[in-house]
């Protein structure tokens, strides 16, 4: 009878995983979009963030990241900050940018700010995916003030230069989603049209490990507290004249000079960025699990000006 018993609660235990894996969770189709029949699109309409930006939204979000939120990421990896310093020199809003290869990146960006900027800092989020169900969306906007850009229709949403006018930094991940295998992906130029558009600087933000703590298509950390590092450089201004175009190769060598310090050391790594000889991040051409295996190899912190997480 025991035996049986066990057996049985085994065999509920595995449907019931199967029919959560299999469960429809948001609007999104389980069918590849090939096999699916061709329907007029329909009109969307974006969801509203403005309510996340009122002082009572701020301050139920103060609360959840302060609380929680911080005691949950710092448990989970060991976060290390460094380059704080460079925020000093802002004297307005910014726009902050940074490689993205993992959730983790938002709320490491988030709560590595000191708290008088993270309280006046909004996130861009993908629509189709944040954005794609009520309860996702409202949940993403309240913990972490994000509002929906359009990443698949090339159009640019005018909620950035809203919030930039208002005072908000704005952060923007320009590689427009998260990095396959950890390395840098093909920066878009949004972030450089805002800065230009609205001249306002760019504080670019190297984050490294984010990938080997919790890759792509994991949905919690791997155990054992990984360390992930978050470094800010100094901030960037266009040139006057200087295009959107001309501007986003320079945001996306200071996000790639940063990263390198992570790799070797902040004098080298100054030496060659004062050089333009800063080495790439787009990792080795190599076979995928290369890629993944470089990219996630253990990180040492040689660095005594990093403070780790409060």
């Amino acid at each position: 009878m025991g035996t049986g018993l066990v057996k049985f609660g085994r065999d509920t235990a595995r449907d019931v995983k199967l029919v959560a894996r299999g469960w429809r969770w948001g609007r999104r189709p389980q069918v590849p979009r090939t096999a699916e029949p061709y329907v007029v699109p329909k009109e969307t309409s974006v969801f509203p963030t403005k309510w996340a930006r009122t002082p009572a939204a701020i301050a139920v979000r103060d609360l959840i990241q302060k609380g929680p939120l911080n005691a949950v990421l710092n448990f989970e990896v060991s976060p290390q900050v460094s380059g704080l310093d460079s925020l000093l020199k802002l004297d307005g809003p910014a726009i902050i940018v940074a490689n993205h290869s993992s959730h983790l990146d938002t709320p490491l960006l988030l709560l590595s700010l000191p708290d008088a900027i993270r309280r006046r800092t909004a996130f861009a989020a993908a629509a189709d995916y944040f954005f794609d169900t009520w309860w996702r969306a409202a949940g993403s906007a309240i913990v972490f003030n994000t509002f929906p850009i359009e990443r698949r229709g090339g159009k640019m949403s005018s909620t950035p230069g809203d919030l930039l006018a208002d005072g908000w930094n704005v952060v923007v991940f320009p590689e427009g989603t998260r990095s396959p295998d950890g390395w840098v992906q093909r920066f878009r130029m949004g972030a450089a049209y805002l800065a230009v558009e609205h001249d306002v600087p760019i504080i670019p933000v190297g984050i490294k490990g984010s990938f080997a703590a919790m890759p792509r298509g994991r949905g919690w950390p791997i155990p054992g507290r990984p360390a992930v590092h978050v470094r800010y450089g100094d901030p960037l201004r266009p040139a006057a004249g200087e295009s959107a175009r001309d501007f986003a190769p320079r945001i996306a060598a200071a996000v790639s000079a940063l990263l390198d310090e992570e790799s070797t050391t902040w004098y080298e790594a100054r030496r060659r960025a004062a050089i333009g000889a800063s080495p790439e991040q787009s990792g080795p051409d190599a076979a995928r699990w290369r890629r993944v295996w470089e990219s996630t190899r253990p990180m040492k912190s040689t660095d005594n000006r990093r403070r780790a997480w409060k």
